[in-house]
């Protein structure tokens, strides 16, 4: 087994828990002193950097959102000077204003690091190539893995979006191991060399996909590795953690978290601590952040984390598929609706694409919803009979698992929009005037 940096990844639980009190109590403490945001929720709190002694302490802690990073547009929350800032990322901003985030050299130090350990623990080593398709500027995701991927002493082929045909060319001509880029945009990748003629097993070199940046199942993550022979992993990160920096290791058994990184609790809707392995709401403090740093910032995720000892040898503990957001879901006739369920369900189904759109509506103030998705060049038939039966199997199930009926449409082939950026989704059209 491959490690990065062995001693902090295999370290005992006992000293993990060490390395983040002392880390969460210098932040606390630099916040207090440096942050006037923070020192006055703070001190609305009454809360002093002295009341922190142990890691449960970290409950008297006022939250973070996302709110108070638009509202404190664009470097309010910064506690270093301009003088430290090495970089800018900027959030895509979809509602209200972006979310600008700055990083020193040890920010940008760490963010390397965190993705080094992650990619080695995906089997990736400086004998690699590693194609990265995403984008890069502003969005995190493609400089972020191309800094770890460099770090690793792995080959970077930084071919940014957009394509296709050009990006399959590169994985052919070139020794490409490793892709990173949206799981949607693998999916697309595949099609386009069905339709080119292109056997990915056979014609190009490619093993490993670090695909993030929107939500996906396991399910997808089954349809892609058999269709593709690739092994498919898992990653998280936003713009505020610092991009990627997370991902599933060989086992994939769920999501690294970093300890000495980032402190990552799970919280019930009562905002009391889940137990290990239950569901809830992600709150993150990022330990080491120095330009931006974040106390239990209510990041909007679910999951669960689990911290037994992963079969790796790593003793971080691991987060789990998300299975929604807090601010995503969907409440349609009074029933919440995750569009993580709905993607599960596609993923049973073998004759469906991963591609699909939801559209919410209301007419005469009565919700719809409305499910397209596409089916796969292997199904698509003029038999109106089986086009039927496949619709009823999949109105069926969807039926089962969200409780409400939805309107279902099957869609040709290739007729739904690609994206080499994040997908979306959702079409919400109600509105309540």
């Amino acid at each position: 087994m491959n490690y990065w940096n062995e001693k902090i990844e295999t370290m005992p639980l006992t000293e993990i828990k060490a390395i983040q009190l002392k880390h969460l109590k210098k932040l606390v403490s630099e916040m207090y002193g440096s942050s006037k945001f923070y020192h006055d929720r703070m001190r609305s709190a009454n809360i002093k950097p002295d009341d922190i002694r142990t890691l449960d302490d970290i409950s008297k802690l006022p939250y973070m959102k996302k709110t108070d990073l638009r509202d404190n547009y664009p470097d309010k929350l910064f506690v270093r000077p301009q003088s430290d800032i090495l970089r800018y990322h900027v959030s895509s901003g979809t509602t209200g204003k972006p979310t600008v985030v700055g990083y020193t050299k040890n920010d940008i130090e760490n963010w390397s690091e965190s993705l080094a350990r992650a990619f080695t623990s995906s089997g990736i080593t400086n004998k690699d190539v590693m194609q990265i398709s995403m984008g890069y500027g502003l969005f995190t995701g493609g400089l972020g893995k191309h800094y770890g991927a460099e770090k690793i002493g792995a080959t970077v082929l930084p071919a940014g979006t957009g394509n296709t045909a050009r990006q399959i060319e590169m994985m052919r001509d070139l020794p490409v191991t490793c892709i990173a880029c949206t799981p949607s945009y693998m999916f697309h990748i595949a099609d386009t060399c069905d339709r080119m003629n292109i056997d990915i097993r056979k014609d190009t070199k490619l093993r490993v996909g670090i695909l993030g940046a929107e939500p996906w199942s396991e399910n997808m993550r089954k349809k892609l590795q058999e269709r593709t022979g690739i092994m498919a992993q898992n990653c998280y990160g936003t713009s505020e953690l610092s991009g990627p920096m997370f991902t599933e290791c060989t086992e994939q058994k769920g999501i690294h978290v970093w300890s000495d990184l980032c402190l990552m609790e799970i919280l019930d809707k009562n905002g009391e601590q889940c137990a290990d392995g239950e569901r809830g709401e992600m709150v993150i403090t990022m330990l080491q952040k120095e330009a931006f740093p974040l106390i239990r910032y209510r990041i909007g995720d679910i999951s669960s984390l689990e911290w037994e000892k992963c079969a790796c040898g790593r003793t971080h503990p691991r987060l789990q598929r998300l299975s929604g957001r807090t601010d995503d879901m969907l409440i349609v006739r009074g029933i919440n609706v995750f569009p993580s369920q709905i993607e599960d369900v596609i993923g049973e189904m073998d004759f469906l694409t991963p591609f699909y759109h939801i559209t919410v509506d209301a007419v005469n103030y009565m919700d719809s919803i409305t499910i397209e998705v596409e089916i796969t060049d292997r199904a698509l038939t003029d038999d109106m009979v089986k086009l039927e039966k496949m619709k009823r199997e999949l109105d069926r199930r969807l039926k089962d698992v969200l409780n409400i009926k939805a309107d279902v449409k099957l869609a040709l082939p290739g007729s739904m929009p690609r994206t080499e950026g994040k997908a979306k989704h959702v079409t919400d059209l109600r509105t309540y005037e």
